[in-house]
């Protein structure tokens, strides 16, 4: 895992065409601005774990050696 420190409206970029942005910070949360391609898709890791789920769910065939998230 790479770790970079950042502050309030400083970036990083991501293979040239992603964009994260710190938008502020406030207490122990930090709100973050992604800028990325309409084709990327973007989700908190909760948000992604449930669609995965859900696809498990619907079609358990399909997950055959597929690691775990």
């Amino acid at each position: 895992m790479l770790v970079l420190s950042r502050k309030k409206n400083e970036s990083i970029i991501i293979n040239d065409n992603i964009t994260v942005t710190v938008i502020e910070i406030r207490g122990d949360k930090v709100r973050l601005g992604i800028e990325a391609p309409k084709n990327v898709t973007v989700h908190r890791r909760e948000v992604y774990e449930a669609i995965q789920n859900q696809s498990r769910a619907a079609d358990p065939a399909a997950n055959v050696g597929r690691p775990e998230v």
